[in-house]
């Protein structure tokens, strides 16, 4: 039967009182706003709020922590080499690899929490610190974690090795010894220091036994009734058989060798061989794997795994992986004796000694501050071939689905949400579409952030979305005046309908300054001309000019009576193409041809007697502006004298 989750527990927002005002929220990319709204249920006619204020509550608030961001940076480049690891490296060249991979991710935890607790100690505000501690508590315990699931699930280490892993766990994680002990060595006489038998016992506890031989002998040197007694344990303790990395021995004949050493250890005690010496009998109690005199060390201990660990190195070395789960439970349970329940930390920790990886990535997904952890570790376990069986029943299996609530996290940060996009890439199921979603609600702040986006956009082919991002940013552009950026963008999206609100904005441009800005994106415009008819006509118009200012003149006439005659050009602009062809047709050579002439006449009697062209009536306005009235008697007086000369030149072209 399907395990089902309890109710979230309640947040509450620091001056949010929903018995008295009437709440309403909204959910943004990475937070909600919430606020008071002006309903009144008492008092109608008075809607007003009590309170000015909006709350924003972030579902990801470590994605603004300075220090956090470097882990979120470097953790980046991590995983997407993961990502790209060759499906070919199996069996052992893989795995290493995969456990390189794994210390790779907790070296960047480990490097992080080192700054965070160097910025806790300089901390002037006694709550920063505090909040800056905690925030160490949480990556030690993360690191603890994933240093555990490395050795467990990754590393698989067998019988033997495993215990060997263990204590190296234990060591890094618990390592106030390494102060306690330059604390002791520091003083002028180590072995009359209040904390020496501690440290010795810490030592023992860790299984670091030739560091706890030395500080015997100092014992030995200046106690001579105790040297003796020194000398044998430091003699059990150096004949302590423990299987090394580069041991060629079996289990079985570590096993009998250490059979044979803990009962030369328990005749000792028998003997009473340590009885005049309270503290080298407790260390041998220890070494014997006795459990109460292992639980009267709770405090040098300090937690339960500690005490399963030390229990394991001196009663079941050979511990097998599959019978983990039962030592580490009554391990838990002799340590805590009832006076307290397991902490979070606890549960997850259990949960990977009894292998079961769900539980693990479901407890930490619960108990820590955000998604990367799991997210990576999910991700790295998968790699391992760990995760294939387990599907969720919304569509995604547990992997994606982590990632993508990470990435989500990512997109609410100004510059984060760079690193997203990469892990969204790697999504196959609902990765791209996620993506689309992120990248519309980031805000264009500046027109480096829209490029960027805009390469994004275009590299994965999201056509829709850099239609979007284009027509946006060509708005900006038009409320700013910069028609050539506004161009760019609206040619840049395909999109014919802003190309041709910016065209018109350049004609009207023109006949406001008379000169055309940006020559240079106008001249260069190309095949992205054919976009729209008025941004043909603008390109067209513009090459007018150029052949104009070049002395073609034949060429000129041609082209600006073709914009016309081809309704490309708009009915308002007929006027102003009418006038540039007054400068040609006072030309002392004939440029216009009698053919030529005629169009051009009949465009000048349907502009001025109000015939409807393309549903824009400007007739009667012509007709009622006396400056418009003169230009049209002057543009018909230079017609019909051209007409004249040019009958006259092609009369006597054709008698000739």
């Amino acid at each position: 039967m399907e395990e089902l989750d309890g109710d979230p527990a309640v947040t509450l927002i620091p001056g949010v009182n929903s018995k008295k005002k009437q709440m309403c929220f909204d959910w943004g990319p990475g937070e909600m706003l919430v606020c008071e709204t002006s309903f009144n249920k008492k008092e109608k006619s008075k809607l007003v709020p009590n309170c000015p204020f909006i709350f924003i509550i972030r579902k990801d608030e470590d994605v603004y922590s300075q220090i956090l961001r470097k882990l979120f940076n470097e953790s980046h480049g991590i995983f997407v080499g993961l990502q790209r690891i060759e499906e070919e490296l199996t069996g052992k060249s893989r795995k290493a690899q995969l456990v390189r991979v794994s210390k790779n991710y907790r070296s960047v935890i480990r490097a992080c929490m080192e700054e965070m607790h160097q910025v806790a100690i300089a901390a002037k505000d006694p709550a920063s610190g505090r909040q800056f501690s905690s925030q160490v508590s949480i990556l030690s315990a993360m690191e603890l974690i994933w240093n555990l699931c490395e050795i467990l699930f990754i590393e698989v280490a067998p019988a033997g090795p495993l215990l060997l892993h263990l204590l190296d766990w234990v060591r890094l994680h618990v390592c106030e010894v390494d102060s306690l002990s330059a604390d002791v060595l520091g003083s002028e006489n180590p072995s009359k220091h209040e904390s020496f038998w501690n440290l010795v016992t810490i030592l023992v506890l860790q299984g670091r036994l030739d560091e706890a031989r030395q500080m015997l002998s100092k014992e030995a040197d200046t106690s001579p009734t105790s040297a003796g007694m020194c000398r044998t344990l430091g003699d059990l303790m150096r004949t302590m058989p423990i299987l090394s990395p580069g041991n060629t021995q079996t289990l079985t004949e570590l096993e009998l060798k250490w059979q044979h050493w803990h009962e030369e250890c328990e005749r000792h005690l028998q003997d009473g061989t340590f009885t005049s010496s309270p503290h080298l009998e407790t260390l041998c109690k220890i070494m014997l794997g006795d459990e109460a005199a292992l639980l009267e060390q709770k405090e040098l201990l300090n937690n339960w795994y500690h005490f399963l660990v030390t229990r394991l190195l001196y009663s079941h070395p050979t511990v097998k992986p599959m019978d983990l789960h039962l030592y580490a439970q009554s391990s838990l349970d002799l340590f805590l004796g009832g006076e307290s329940s397991p902490e979070p930390l606890d549960n997850i920790l259990m949960a990977a000694f009894e292998f079961d990886i769900h539980q693990v990535i479901k407890e930490c997904s619960i108990a820590l501050s955000n998604w990367w952890f799991v997210a990576h570790l999910t991700d790295l376990l998968d790699h391992c071939k760990l995760l294939q069986s387990h599907n969720l029943y919304f569509g995604s299996n547990m992997r994606e689905f982590l990632l993508l609530e990470y990435a989500s996290g990512l997109f609410a940060h100004h510059s984060l949400w760079q690193l997203g996009v990469d892990y969204f890439d790697y999504c196959p199921e609902l990765g791209r579409v996620s993506l689309e979603l992120h990248i519309e609600r980031i805000p264009l702040n500046t027109e480096q952030k829209a490029l960027k986006v805009l390469r994004i956009c275009e590299q994965r082919q999201m056509t829709e979305q850099v239609r979007s991002i284009c027509k946006i940013l060509a708005m900006k552009a038009v409320r700013n005046n910069r028609l050539g950026s506004a161009l760019s963008w609206s040619i840049r999206a395909k999109d014919a309908a802003f190309a041709t609100l910016v065209s018109d904005r350049f004609l009207m441009d023109y006949c406001d300054r008379g000169c055309f800005s940006d020559l240079d994106l106008i001249d260069n415009l190309g095949p992205a001309m054919m976009l729209s008819d008025r941004l043909t006509f603008l390109g067209k118009y513009r090459e007018f000019h150029r052949l104009y200012g070049e002395k073609r003149f034949v060429d000129a006439a041609s082209l600006l009576l073709s914009l016309m005659t081809s309704q490309i050009a708009p009915r308002s602009f007929w006027m102003t193409l009418l006038t540039d062809a007054l400068p040609l047709l006072e030309q002392k050579q004939v440029i216009f041809s009698a053919e030529q002439t005629y169009e051009l006449m009949r465009c000048l009697e349907d502009l001025t007697a109000g015939r409807p062209v393309r549903g824009e009536p400007d007739a009667q306005r012509l007709q009622d502006d006396d400056i418009e009235t003169t230009k049209v008697e002057m543009l018909r007086l230079a017609l019909a004298r051209n007409l004249a000369r040019a009958i006259i030149r092609e009369g006597s072209l054709e008698g000739s």
